[in-house]
């Protein structure tokens, strides 16, 4: 058989362009400029995002803060003038003062305004019991509530000034209060919690007994019943004690 002969690899002819050379992989990191400037742009608008991001979270953290503050401010605000707004007299109250003859709550002619005198000055009232005017410059220490000999009215009425309600009674003489209604008062004075109960020897004939506020007076005679006493002191002490119609009453240690 005849022996094959090896075919040696043809040459290019002159008029044909030799092969391109195979490409030589990329090292890592010899990327092109854009790719470079991609990467860049990707990362700057990464962090430009995580910016705004942590803005938007102090700002909404701010808002929260304002908000809970005037939320605070505006409950005080509220309870404030809640508490210190005067109620209404309560009807049941009204029908009692009535049936027991007494008189209307009314502010007394005079209507002194506030002031301190010096610690300890003596000064005469026009009204009795007073129910405003100068006064001393401490008021009388609750408790105790209850007195059973007179107290420095100078003193008292600073009390009121402080938004406390003092019941007085005619301890002794025609038309004086009973034991019965005066052990009532003393229930009620000790029940509450900025109130006073204390004989007064001035009170004006026909009354046994008086209910005092800043400004604000109701008198009573002798022949008030118990239960009437007892509604009508409620009602007084519904109405006045430690609000607004006292000029210091945020500031007393009652209220």
């Amino acid at each position: 058989m005849p022996s094959k002969r090896k075919r040696k690899p043809r040459r290019p002819s002159s008029g044909q362009p030799a092969a391109a050379p195979a490409p030589t992989p990329s090292r890592p990191g010899s990327g092109s400029s854009s790719e470079r400037r991609e990467r860049k742009e990707l990362a700057r608008q990464a962090r430009e995002a995580a910016r705004r991001r942590a803005q938007r979270s102090a700002r909404i953290r701010r808002l929260t803060s304002f908000a809970v503050v005037g939320l605070i401010v505006l409950g005080v605000f509220y309870f404030l003038n809640r508490v210190a707004s005067p109620h209404p007299i309560p009807q049941a109250a009204i029908d009692a003062a009535q049936a027991a003859d007494c008189s209307t709550v009314r502010a007394p002619e005079s209507n002194p305004q506030g002031g301190h005198l010096d610690p300890g000055q003596s000064y005469t009232y026009t009204d009795h019991p007073a129910t405003s005017g100068l006064h001393d410059p401490s008021p009388l220490p609750i408790p105790p509530r209850v007195y059973t000999a007179a107290i420095p009215e100078t003193n008292a009425v600073h009390n009121l000034e402080h938004g406390a309600v003092i019941i007085y009674y005619r301890a002794s003489g025609d038309g004086a209060l009973s034991q019965a209604k005066i052990d009532r008062m003393t229930t009620i004075a000790n029940g509450s919690h900025n109130t006073i109960l204390a004989p007064y020897g001035q009170l004006p004939d026909g009354t046994a007994l008086a209910f005092t506020a800043w400004n604000k007076l109701q008198t009573c005679p002798a022949t008030v019943t118990g239960p009437q006493a007892t509604l009508i002191a409620r009602g007084f002490i519904e109405a006045y004690l430690c609000t607004s119609n006292a000029p210091e009453s945020r500031n007393g240690e009652g209220c």
